[in-house]
């Protein structure tokens, strides 16, 4: 049954499959690549699953590896490094994605039945995670992408079908990422407040304490749930931002190194390029100058 679900998927994704990965369904991404390129990015809240081929995401010193009929749950946009592997021309990775909503999954929370939703534990879940995706799960899927053959069906059939997707992942084996991500007041939803605050003012100097009462907790509880999710320190957290805008400025400004070292928060040029070229192999001037020659290397895919 998985087998037959997995093919009809690749066959959908492989018809439907646009450059920019969108499709006609808000929120729905469908993905077929050619390369294994590697290409740091932020993950999103997003649940993605492979069809053919596969993918391995590095988050700090965590690794992260799936391929077909398993899906990644990512609960907070975290900076990744991602690629897809057993991926050419001629045999592409297919993958499927779909954006978590955290007001959708608190709608299908509040409709669950009493007791059915587990008290959030004392420690938040990472904020990835990879599970094999069960048939009633891969069942939704593919009912979802039929609707991309179908078109005038999806203003009314495709917030259903999202709906049951969503559903199967509160209830898989990832449920306890997922439906943090619906609790207002869960620990993930509490660093995920603090995430946020760190990519909005990520050239701003950062103060553990300060993101701790952001968060709502000690500075402690924060320290340890923090590192938990995202599998780095705030600063560390920080510090890879940093360097992913300092990257797309780059992109667009090659022979701007000292300024964009400035503009993403660096102090010293030589402490910018020292920590660049740590992260990215490549000092910033000869990076900037690859990523105007191959501006795929700097585009980002769906978790």
């Amino acid at each position: 049954m998985v087998m037959d679900y997995l093919g009809e998927l690749r066959s959908l994704i492989d018809r439907h499959a646009r450059p920019d990965m969108t499709t006609p369904i808000e929120g729905v991404f469908v993905a077929r690549i050619e390369t294994e390129e590697s290409a740091p990015s932020m993950s999103g809240s997003v649940m993605a699953l492979i069809a053919q081929g596969g993918k391995r995401i590095v988050l700090g010193d965590r690794v992260y590896e799936y391929g077909p009929g398993q899906y990644l749950i990512a609960s907070v946009d975290v900076p990744v490094t991602g690629h897809f592997i057993d991926a050419s021309p001629k045999h592409p990775a297919l993958g499927f994605g779909l954006m978590l909503q955290p007001a959708a999954i608190a709608d299908l929370l509040l409709q669950a039945a009493p007791g059915s939703v587990p008290a959030s534990s004392s420690l938040a879940p990472s904020s990835l995670g990879v599970s094999d995706a069960s048939s009633d799960l891969l069942d939704a899927v593919v009912r979802l992408l039929r609707l991309l053959d179908q078109p005038r069906d999806i203003a009314v059939l495709a917030p259903i079908f999202k709906r049951e997707v969503l559903w199967r992942l509160i209830d898989g084996a990832q449920s306890a990422a997922v439906r943090q991500l619906g609790l207002a007041d869960s620990h993930v939803s509490q660093i995920a407040r603090a995430v946020r605050w760190i990519r909005e003012h990520y050239a701003e100097a950062v103060r553990v304490e300060d993101l701790a009462r952001l968060s709502g907790m000690s500075v402690s509880a924060f320290y340890r749930n923090f590192q938990a999710v995202t599998a780095m320190s705030p600063i560390q957290f920080q510090k890879q931002i940093r360097l992913q805008e300092a990257r797309l400025l780059l992109a667009a400004n090659p022979k701007d190194v000292t300024s964009v070292g400035f503009r993403v928060g660096y102090e010293s040029a030589s402490q910018f390029s020292r920590e660049y070229r740590r992260q990215f192999s490549r000092p910033p001037s000869e990076d900037a100058l690859l990523l105007r020659s191959k501006p795929s290397a700097a585009a980002a895919a769906f978790g």
